[in-house]
């Protein structure tokens, strides 16, 4: 029988998985990302590979529901979303399935994977500190800095049943202990500017409008505003925020990431595999930058002008496992301080 493979198809060196003429030449993928812009890493896809790519969007925590719902019976052959916790809760509930792929393990980090090889990480976000620069003489250098009497009342950050909340307070537990993590959520609470609100845009929102003067926020949100403009926010107003990122003498900054896994019922098993493939290609890693203002999973990867403006750092490297694991205590840490 007449086989192909990815890497032959897009026209690069990867040793990407084996599709048969014979196969299915489709896709289901089950995606809570929302980017309009991700509609090229699809077009060019079933460009490269005649696979046609059926996609099923919405929040993530439905899409997981869903795929619950239908069980043996699920079309979804991959999930993909934006967060370390619905990726673990869907490997949790048996909804993902490991596969063996020589493409992932040499093209994505091993922090970036699943320890059980259920799913993988495309792109990361650092989650760092925004501050006003007309304002704050002193800004915070570490997460922990936040809890810092000085900064009492200045502080806008997202809520504690958002993602984003979950994961950096998770990865602060596995480095830094439960106890420790609970004293600084509590001081954190009594540093806040106003009741969490809001998404990512809505925190540097916040600075340019004076209602706090320190803000946490994926890097790609700003990038995004420096190179598209932001209709709430000015030229000024951007100019006028400062950014550090944290813990940049130990634990580095936090990152989240957007990743995949195949569904645990793939009826297209072979196609999923070579679209997770895909996604760690040079192509599709350099869009992930250039398109969405995001930091590439595979290293060597060339940065978007807006996303290199914002400078070298350092990241934090725990495994996504260690954060994963630390999820629930993270949001036990979050009620018990008040964190709303």
């Amino acid at each position: 029988m007449m086989t192909r493979t990815l890497a032959a198809l897009l026209g690069t060196a990867i040793a990407a998985s084996t599709l048969t003429a014979a196969q299915a030449q489709e896709l289901n993928l089950y995606s809570s990302r929302h980017y309009d812009t991700d509609e090229r890493l699809y077009s060019e896809f079933t460009e490269a590979t005649g696979i046609t790519v059926n996609r099923i969007e919405g929040n993530a925590d439905e899409l997981i529901a869903r795929m619950e719902a239908e069980g043996a019976n699920s079309p979804a052959d991959v999930f993909l979303t934006v967060d370390t916790v619905r990726l673990a809760r869907a490997a949790d509930l048996g909804l993902l399935q490991s596969i063996e792929s020589d493409v992932l393990e040499r093209r994505i980090p091993a922090y970036l994977q699943d320890d059980d090889n259920q799913w993988f990480a495309f792109s990361q976000r650092a989650r760092i500190l925004f501050y006003d620069k007309t304002d704050v003489e002193n800004p915070p250098q570490s997460y922990q800095d936040l809890a810092n009497p000085e900064y009492e009342g200045l502080v806008c950050i997202r809520s504690a049943t958002n993602v984003y909340t979950q994961n950096i307070v998770a990865a602060l537990i596995a480095h830094l202990g439960e106890e420790a993590v609970q004293d600084w959520a509590t001081a954190v609470v009594g540093n806040f500017a106003r009741d969490p609100q809001g998404g990512d845009t809505d925190q540097l929102r916040g600075i340019a409008s004076g209602e706090c003067d320190i803000a946490m926020s994926n890097t790609y949100y700003y990038a995004r505003a420096l190179r598209k403009g932001d209709s709430q926010m000015s030229e000024e107003d951007l100019a006028n925020i400062g950014w550090v990122f944290p813990n940049q003498n130990d634990i580095g900054a936090h990152m989240n990431i957007s990743g995949g896994g195949v569904a645990a019922n793939a009826p297209n098993r072979e196609n999923a595999i070579a679209f997770l493939e895909y996604l760690a290609s040079d192509q599709a890693q350099d869009y992930f930058s250039a398109g969405n203002d995001e930091y590439p999973a595979v290293p060597g990867v060339g940065l978007a002008p807006s996303v290199a403006s914002l400078g070298i750092f350092r990241p934090d490297t725990i495994e996504l496992s260690d954060i994963a694991d630390n999820v629930g205590a993270a949001v036990d840490v979050l009620n018990n301080a008040g964190w709303e």
